[in-house]
């Protein structure tokens, strides 16, 4: 059996089972389209969808026996509410079938990441986690920093808990190790050593500082570090600098010394003691009032590389050993399994999980309970930082719910925000502009949601930011309206926040209102005298204005929403802008492909001129015939 790569892959097994009915929450309808799809169900392993009217996906499960789990749905007298309310939601389902069950479960994990259903316990937590990469495709090889797919050839390390965890590592690694971080382009046009070379973090063999056997020696010695090997390292150090120190080669000496030094500061930063644990990943889960907080700590080598803390979306009343499995199957759907992934409790499933992560793995994945040793030790430790870092995001969360509350209290709402609506545009005296739209919520910034709008309207003037706040307001506002317009989905904002004064509030309420949208509240920020940040006035629709102290805890937030709308639009611009410097009205020329384009800007120099170029003049460019010629001619002159 191999791992389902993609869901795709079943399509020819997938069949979508529908009953019309009402588009409101009804338990009868529910059931008779759950009873629908019983009439045709197979006992085989697979997959269910239940989907709600619009056809939003509600909830993914994996069975063993399809026909026998789906048919607990239709006896919702045993169900707790949760399940319930999800039944009365339902009216159709897509059924996946499988291999087996292990098949199956990989399958869960893909499609509830995909569609991020309601009734799913979710991983909050989606950003990659970087690793370390030493790369085997040069013969001096580069080590550096990696995030995403890993298609680069060469020996991957990691994860690491935090960007920040494998940037200490890394300049550590360099100092220890003095491998090339330097990309190739920059390694091939050297001719003297640069900085890193100075500061004895690089052994500059781009400049033959450094032997290919030599340096060879240096990547056989971090990959044994990596592995797990420090111990081993360290001597050959020791003996090293000793020897060195005895043939009087003081130079020699200090360079080995320091890099001792550089190993001794990658063990003594680690504030986890796993020498003898290999590679393993140890979970630990805390549950306060319904709220659940998984520990994890990354052990590569019985080396400490980070600890981060997950917060897991709808579990309440989900178990806590089925919200820990669910956990890890999602986990694992883009992190590679270690050889070994320690719990705090027994999972209801654990064989079925450990053989579902072997197949992820490609080898094999043992799944236990330490009970004694240090295995146990690291374990309680894993607890007490699952304790610690629930009652700290509680702490948070109190705070932030005040905040909310007096939120809705300044900007005069109905109650606390779920969802806020930050908008800002950017652009240089009106070239590729751009508007761009955050969304935070009481959990913090919903980075999912964010949205830019490449201003392109003809009727919107450069440089106008009335107008380019209109144009973004218009397709915002307008396509939610068309496709939600009963307001049952949760795109539909409880707040929205402009970055600008009573101008660019007027012009979005100008558009909302001929939209029909008048329940939206939306308030202005301006910076205050001088661009002083802490003294914003805030605007309403109807000219009122305000200001809060300068040290007033709602102030810091709304800066913060601000502040990030501010970066994302200027990150939007700036990548548009440097897409638009590499780009050429070459590019439009019907025919021209991208070897004739670069035929021409070798034979003219630039585009302009192959724009001004006579006729002529095109036909003696090599590679372009008569008729090509003069359909250049005629794109740049109107010809034809």
């Amino acid at each position: 059996m191999s791992a389902p790569q993609s869901p795709d892959r079943f399509n020819e097994d997938k069949a979508t089972y529908a009953v019309r009915g009402s588009d409101k929450p009804d338990l009868d309808a529910g059931v008779a389209a759950i009873r629908n799809v019983l009439a045709t169900l197979p006992t085989r392993p697979g997959v269910y969808r239940m989907q709600d009217a619009r056809g939003d996906v509600l909830y993914v499960g994996k069975a063993r026996a399809l026909k026998h789990r789906v048919t607990n749905y239709t006896q919702v007298n045993r169900l707790p509410k949760r399940l319930q309310r999800m039944v009365a939601q339902t009216r159709s389902m897509t059924i996946v079938t499988t291999n087996n069950e292990a098949e199956a479960l990989l399958l869960e994990a893909q499609l509830i990441k995909r569609y991020r259903p309601a009734y799913n316990v979710l991983l909050r937590d989606d950003k990659s986690f970087p690793f370390i990469l030493l790369r085997a495709d040069h013969a001096f090889p580069r080590i550096q920093k990696h995030r995403g797919a890993r298609k680069a050839k060469g020996h991957y390390y990691g994860p690491f808990a935090s960007a920040g965890e494998v940037g200490r590592t890394l300049n550590a690694l360099q100092k220890l190790f003095l491998l090339r971080s330097c990309t190739d382009s920059f390694f091939n046009n050297r001719d003297r050593p640069c900085l890193l070379y100075q500061i004895k973090r690089c052994s500059a063999p781009c400049v033959d500082r450094i032997s290919r056997e030599d340096y060879a020696g240096l990547v056989s010695e971090a990959k044994d570090f990596l592995g797990g090997k420090a111990t081993q390292v360290q001597a050959r150090l020791g003996k090293a600098m000793e020897h060195a120190s005895l043939n009087l080669d003081f130079e020699q000496a200090a360079v080995l010394r320091d890099r001792l030094k550089a190993l001794t500061f990658i063990q003594g930063s680690q504030a986890v003691n796993a020498e003898g644990v290999g590679d393993a990943d140890i979970f630990a889960l805390a549950n306060k009032s319904g709220t659940m907080c998984i520990q994890a700590f990354f052990i590569r080598g019985g080396q400490n590389w980070g600890h981060r803390s997950f917060f897991p979306a709808h579990t309440q009343d989900v178990p806590e050993d089925e919200v820990l499995a669910s956990f890890l199957m999602q986990f694992y759907e883009d992190v590679p399994p270690p050889r070994t992934i320690l719990i705090d409790r027994e999972l209801p499933e654990a064989e079925l999980v450990a053989e579902a992560l072997c197949e992820r793995a490609g080898g094999k994945v043992a799944i236990s309970v330490p009970q004694r040793g240090d295995r146990a030790r690291l374990m309680r430790q894993a607890s007490r930082n699952a304790t610690e870092a629930l009652d700290r995001h509680q702490a948070e969360s109190t705070t932030q719910a005040k905040i909310f509350r007096e939120m809705a209290e300044l900007f005069e709402l109905e109650g606390p925000p779920d969802r806020i609506e930050v908008y800002d545009n950017s652009h240089i005296q009106g070239s590729n502009a751009v508007g761009g739209m955050v969304v935070a919520g009481p959990e913090g910034f919903r980075k999912g949601a964010y949205r830019k709008f490449n201003i392109k309207r003809p009727d919107t003037a450069p440089g106008d930011d009335f107008a380019m706040m209109r144009e973004v307001m218009e397709r915002r506002f307008g396509r939610v309206q068309r496709e939600d317009p009963d307001r049952e989905g949760q795109e539909w904002p409880d707040l929205v926040l402009i970055d600008g004064g009573k101008g660019q509030v007027s012009a979005v309420k100008a558009v909302l209102d001929e939209l029909g949208i008048e329940d939206v509240p939306i308030i202005g920020i301006s910076k205050g005298p001088d661009r002083n940040a802490g003294r914003e006035t805030f605007h309403f629709p109807d000219g009122r204005e305000f200001t809060l102290p300068v040290n007033a805890p709602v102030m810091f937030h709304l800066q913060r929403l601000r502040d990030e709308v501010h970066r994302f639009a200027i990150g939007a611009h700036r990548a548009k802008r440097a897409k638009a410097i590499v780009t050429s009205t070459l590019d439009e020329v019907p025919g021209i492909g991208p070897a004739r384009k670069k035929a021409l800007l070798m034979h003219f120099g630039t585009a302009k001129a192959v724009k001004n170029a006579a006729l002529e003049d095109l036909q003696k460019a090599p590679g372009v015939s008569t008729a090509m010629a003069q359909g250049i001619y005629d794109f740049f002159h109107g010809g034809g």
